[in-house]
């Protein structure tokens, strides 16, 4: 049975390295042979992130600003080690470019805008990039003049939908990802290993939060009836913000204190917010994206996207056709999930006490397989049907 990647998310996102900025700055890191591979995507979340930081800590010193580029990866806003999108989006390329004996660089904007992201994909072309790959909503307006600027360039974008492009060109790739079901293994899990007062604290209600939320109601729900279960319940909100907030603890420590066990936050830095909470009361959260097992000890379980291993998947079928994307991924949308083994939960840091490696096992592969059905509904006027549990949708 695989495994989806571990990762470790701290959720403060602005860890300082190099500032590539505006010049053909690149982080060259020559790679033959192999290093970890992402094709089995089974690693541990201490294991990763310091091979990840020891690794783009080292680049970084070996900085080339003429240095030839075979695979470009242009950062979000952060820094190339901020153990979330940009550190383990820069390891999948990583990974692809040393199986492969090709050369990877990463580049920096020099500021949060479409014109420095441009900008650095104009120097990741320069130094010769066949592909460049970024992470990331923001990029959809400087990827937009790029995909027309370098007709004969294939860009990579992760986590970028139709929605911030709604035009990909025949040499552009879009992967979203199946967060639907990620969510329904924590909400099974969580209910699976005992928990019976669950909490949902989403961000905005965009499609990926709100696909991880009904996910989780889903998965609770079937677990709480497989298991003859009839007093499990979900407080169910969503804050309106990506960051944390004063007013966000206030709620998780309301939750808390009136019985809520286990939070699942999605929703960037509101994570903060809920940890706090949950040390305050000694409760328990549920992190999304990527491990945040090393965010603090109350952390039982995270929803994770494999983001490196879908870089390795793409970039593998774009350089088997001739640095052409198949059509599987040429322009469009395509979106990945259990099948590809591109999401799941951290079975190595998990901490639970009753739910299982094996459990586990038996229900990913019912979720591969089609055996189990996740609604991927994103539409907050139409809740997922439950018989099991009850659900309070707060304002």
């Amino acid at each position: 049975m695989k495994k989806v990647v571990s990762f470790v998310l701290a959720c403060a996102m602005s860890l300082s390295l190099v500032a590539c900025g505006g010049s053909s700055s690149s982080t060259s890191t020559t790679t033959s042979g192999s290093t970890t591979s992402t094709t089995s995507t089974t690693q541990t979340a201490s294991s990763t992130a310091s091979t990840a930081a020891s690794s783009t800590t080292s680049a970084a010193s070996t900085t080339d600003s003429g240095a030839t580029t075979d695979v470009a990866f242009v950062t979000d806003v952060g820094n190339i080690d901020d153990q979330s999108f940009n550190q383990y989006t820069w390891e999948g390329v990583q990974n692809f470019c040393s199986t492969n004996n090709l050369k990877a660089n990463y580049y920096k904007p020099s500021e949060d805008s479409d014109a420095a992201r441009l900008e650095q994909m104009d120097n990741a072309v320069k130094d010769g990039a066949k592909a460049v790959v970024m992470a990331g909503y923001l990029f959809g307006a400087s990827l937009e003049q790029a995909q027309a600027k370098y007709p004969d360039v294939s860009f990579l974008a992760l986590d970028v939908s139709t929605g911030d492009l709604s035009d990909p060109a025949s040499n552009t790739a879009l992967i979203t990802y199946k967060e639907e079901q990620a969510g329904y293994l924590a909400g099974y899990a969580a209910v699976a290993d005992g928990y019976t007062k669950l909490g949902f604290l989403g961000g905005m209600a965009v499609p990926a939060v709100i696909r991880y939320g009904y996910g989780f109601v889903q998965g609770a729900d079937a677990a709480a009836k497989e298991l003859g279960k009839s007093d499990v319940s979900i407080k169910y909100w969503y804050s309106g913000s990506f960051v944390a907030t004063d007013d966000i603890k206030t709620k998780m420590d309301s939750w808390y204190s009136d019985g809520t066990e286990v939070v699942f936050a999605c929703g960037g830095s509101i994570c903060n917010s809920c940890v706090a909470a949950a040390q305050a009361n000694n409760g328990k959260m549920i992190g999304v994206d990527v491990d945040q097992s090393g965010l603090d000890p109350c952390v039982i379980t995270s929803a994770m996207k494999a983001l490196a291993n879908s870089v390795v998947l793409a970039l593998t079928d774009c350089m088997n056709n001739n640095w052409k994307f198949s059509d599987t991924y040429a322009g469009k949308e395509t979106k990945l999930g259990a099948a590809e083994d591109c999401v799941g939960l951290p079975m190595d840091t998990s901490q639970f006490t009753t739910f299982t490696k094996d459990q586990y096992d038996t229900l990913f592969k019912g979720i591969v397989d089609g055996t189990i059905t996740v609604d991927d509904s994103s539409d907050t006027a139409k809740t997922p049907e439950v018989t099991a549990i009850t659900v309070d949708y707060e304002s």
